[in-house]
């Protein structure tokens, strides 16, 4: 069919129908004509074509295209079904048993365990030589004896313990007793000493283990993991660059490429990824074909948004190189790009040069059969994608759409794209990729979902209290929320801000019932917190309004002047003491206004935080010139007599205002961010997607 143009009519396909008669091995054909619409006007897509007909190199399962074949089979459609059943494979061999130790001291009498068993247990954890050695030199061989239940040896439980020099000296005292074939006795796990120890992160124990018989590294344990697994399955970073830095690239011959991914997906989830990107680049058949290693791994990357985070230069060094940027040179690079970035980038590099099914596959993972009445649907909860969009993991997103650009358009299971999920997160960074997509933002900001509810409606839901941990108090909740859904509402095309959803709500009208309890309770904090405040601050002003006709030193009878006016600290005591009544009775004016509110929707959004914020600043400022003012008070009376009464009160009078600094440096940091900075929530920064 020829994609350049439009047909000149339908077409007729001739299909044969199956024969579902599995009693006769020759098929009957009923030739049943289908009409097929004209094909669209497509353009050329070679190269799409190309794709999809030859995959990349790196991938093991290329299929080769015959053009012939492809012919007869459109023209022709036979399945063929096989006349006999299929045998289920054979099950695979079991393990061989352990190699465990002696068990004469384990079953035999509970008296002789506890006369030696137990003392060797405690002295293995406490790196006690002196009390194991005289069991060891009556009987050397208590060496290959179980002292557990589950049959470690004095070696496997030393390796195990906390790691200290006595420890360490124990070990080394003890593997000079043994043979090397003492040192790869295990335990019913089929785990040797060195695999507890790679557990453990004791890397001196396992240099010494190491050291005495090589071998040690290529012994698998339960499952066929390797020691450098168990490295990288507890998180032990020393421990999993030792043991890789002398696997020789995991090329032994107990190491197949299961192994080899089991240890790339443990130091992924473990933050390791230093040693990630080398096991990528030492081994790159990991990579080089779809399979659950490639999911897992993108899915450890996509749950780390922490992990991306560029590593800045110190701040001198940051104001150094924005001076001589100003002269066009730049000196070095104030942000270290992260490891997890460069691992996602060879990663992802190699995926993108796969076919488009595999791609989809990979970033898909795998699917989960959901049995309802209406039927049974297949479902994929652990997208990649998508849960990197719930974490807000921005710039794993962005190195996924600059190799895949269509990806922007992928749905959810109820969908949702990147951008609906970005929003219903309130993840910021992610929503404002849709400024650097052009007009298709258009385009994906009225997709709706199963419920018919647009990023419009999304937006309007109430979010989860826990999207507000890094905020104090519920009036800041609200005020985020609105500027949430003015954001969504200017970015959505006009017609679809009124449209309606299943319910038969519109945007509008599910967010006034959505946020109404939010609403409440937001006037109910911001009306305690006014009214706390207003007490605090008319306190102030009584007591400073009282002081201004208590001047320190009294007056003069005769003239009615005060006696210290000359005084330089009398001066700043008046000063302080005015300063604090015109900040204390503003601060009270404010309050007065902020309980008077209508507390409206709207009243949250400027008008409400910005009060509040200017009547703590006044409250705060009041505070500390009432302390001056009380602080000058003494320099004019004890100044030329005592002077260190003044000096050591004024540095007393300093705690009230830094105890109320720490204690409240939350509420003033978010109250500051409400009212000035919120505005810049959704400004356009630099391009990050394509620049």
């Amino acid at each position: 069919m020829n994609n350049t143009g439009a047909a000149s009519g339908p077409a007729i396909q001739l299909v044969p129908p199956i024969n579902h008669n599995h009693h006769h091995h020759q098929q009957q054909h009923t030739i049943v004509p289908i009409v097929t619409p004209p094909s669209p006007n497509l353009p050329r897509s070679d190269l799409l074509d190309d794709r999809m007909n030859h995959p990349s190199t790196s991938s093991d399962h290329a299929i080769p295209v015959n053009h012939h074949q492809q012919q007869q089979q459109q023209n022709n459609t036979i399945i063929s079904i096989p006349s006999q059943p299929v045998s289920p494979p054979a099950p695979p061999a079991p393990p061989p048993p352990p190699n465990l130790p002696h068990s004469d001291l384990i079953l035999g009498s509970r008296e002789e365990y506890i006369e030696v068993g137990v003392p060797l247990y405690e002295a293995a954890i406490k790196g006690d030589w002196k009390a194991a050695k005289p069991f060891l030199d009556k009987q050397p061989n208590l060496i290959c004896f179980a002292i557990t239940e589950n049959y470690e040896t004095l070696l496997h439980v030393a390796a195990s313990a906390e790691s200290t020099k006595a420890v360490e000296e124990f070990v080394k005292n003890l593997v000079n007793m043994m043979e090397k074939k003492d040192l790869e006795l295990q335990n019913k796990n089929y785990n040797t000493a060195l695999h507890l120890a790679a557990a453990a992160g004791n890397i001196e124990t396992a240099r010494t283990m190491i050291k005495k018989n090589p071998a040690l590294t290529e012994i698998p344990g339960n499952n066929r993991t390797m020691p450098l697994y168990m490295a990288a399955l507890f998180a032990k970073p020393d421990m999993v660059r030792h043991l890789y830095g002398i696997s020789n690239k995991m090329g032994g011959d107990y190491w197949s490429t299961d192994n080899r991914g089991w240890v790339l997906q443990k130091c992924v989830e473990g933050d390791i990824f230093d040693v990630a990107i080398q096991i990528v680049n030492d081994c790159p058949e990991l990579c080089a074909k779809k399979g659950p290693l490639l999911t897992d791994v993108l899915l450890a990357l996509a749950q780390k948004p922490k992990a991306f985070k560029r590593t800045k230069a110190p701040a001198v060094f940051r104001i150094i190189n924005s001076v001589f940027e100003l002269f066009h040179v730049k000196l070095w690079s104030i942000e270290k790009e992260r490891e997890a970035l460069q691992l996602l980038r060879i990663i992802w590099r190699k995926i993108a040069k796969m076919s488009k099914t595999d791609i989809d596959d990979i970033i898909r993972g795998t699917g989960v059969t959901h049995t309802t009445k209406e039927g049974t649907t297949i479902k994929h909860p652990s997208r990649v994608l998508f849960l990197a969009a719930k974490k807000g993991n921005t710039p794993f997103i962005i190195e996924l759409i600059r190799l895949y650009p269509d990806i922007i358009w992928k749905q959810d299971d109820k969908k949702k794209t990147i951008f609906h999920l970005a929003v219903k997160r309130r993840q910021v960074k992610t929503y404002k990729l849709l400024y650097e997509i052009g007009a298709m933002k258009d385009l994906i900001t009225p997709i709706k979902d199963e419920k018919d509810n647009n990023m419009l409606h999304m937006v309007a839901k109430s979010v989860k209290q826990n999207r507000f941990q890094n905020v104090s108090g519920v009036a800041f909740q609200m005020q985020s929320e609105l500027l949430w859904f003015q954001e969504v509402e200017k970015m959505i095309p006009p017609n679809y801000r009124e449209r309606k959803n299943k319910d038969g709500k519109t945007p509008q009208d599910l967010f006034t019932k959505t946020h109404a309890d939010l609403l409440k309770d937001g006037g109910e904090w911001m009306k305690n917190t006014a009214s706390q405040c207003m007490v605090v601050a008319t306190l102030i002003a009584t007591i400073v309004f009282a002081a201004a006709f208590t001047l320190p030193g009294g007056y003069n009878d005769n003239t009615g002047l005060p006696f210290f006016r000359k005084e330089p600290c009398l001066i700043i005591f008046v000063i302080a003491d005015a300063v604090s009544l015109i900040c204390s009775s503003t601060s009270v004016l404010i309050f007065l206004s902020i309980l008077t509110s209508r507390y409206a929707e709207r009243d949250f959004l400027e008008s409400l935080p910005r009060k509040l914020v200017n009547g703590i600043a006044t409250l705060f400022l009041s505070i500390v010139t009432m302390m001056i003012a009380f602080s000058a008070s003494f320099f004019v009376l004890y100044d030329k007599k005592v002077e260190w009464v003044p000096i050591t009160i004024t540095g007393l009078a300093g705690i009230p205002v830094i105890l109320y600094v720490t204690l409240q440096h939350g509420l003033f940091r978010d109250v500051f961010k409400s009212a000035y900075q919120t505005r810049y929530l959704f400004k356009r920064n630099k391009r990050v997607l394509y620049y």
